[in-house]
């Protein structure tokens, strides 16, 4: 069974900001089904569409499946299944033997900055960039599912 194994990081604004960053991404998401034990997603760019099936979380990991499908036929699911959606712009960061890929969220999550980290296992030694903050893995409201119908807009 494929198993993701990520961590979470909010991003510091100020130093993320005076970082040389590649050309990011814009990315559209969509949930077609999200409880506490699965998710089943949609995400579109300019380039390419998935579909991803999650298991419920043990730790910070948790079973994924992820398929490639047409763009017009991800654009297509997106408006016609997707019950909630985020759109935001990912960064891939090479940094000391890891990607990190930071997603800079907009409309209702716009000032929310977040970066993840993929794992081999949950004991895995990794260096963080200077721009890396506070770990927010265990904190379900920054998932993506969850940002999708309770936005960092409506946070108090």
């Amino acid at each position: 069974m494929p198993t993701e194994i990520e961590r979470k990081f909010l991003v510091d604004h100020q130093k993320w900001g005076a970082f040389i960053k590649p050309t990011g991404k814009l990315y559209k998401q969509g949930y077609i089904l999200s409880d506490e034990k699965r998710t089943v997603r949609i995400r579109v760019t300019s380039d390419a569409a998935y579909i991803t099936l999650k298991g419920a979380s043990t730790g910070i990991s948790r079973s994924e499946y992820e398929y490639t499908i047409p763009v017009n036929e991800g654009n297509e699911i997106l408006d016609n299944f997707a019950t909630s959606l985020i759109q935001k712009t990912r960064y891939n960061i090479e940094y000391a033997g890891h990607t990190w890929e930071v997603d800079v969220f907009t409309g209702d999550n716009n000032g929310l900055i977040v970066a993840e980290i993929e794992l081999q296992n949950e004991d895995e030694q990794f260096e963080k960039p200077e721009w890396v903050g506070q770990e927010v893995s265990h904190d379900n409201r920054y998932t993506n599912a969850s940002l999708s119908v309770y936005p960092y807009k409506d946070w108090k």
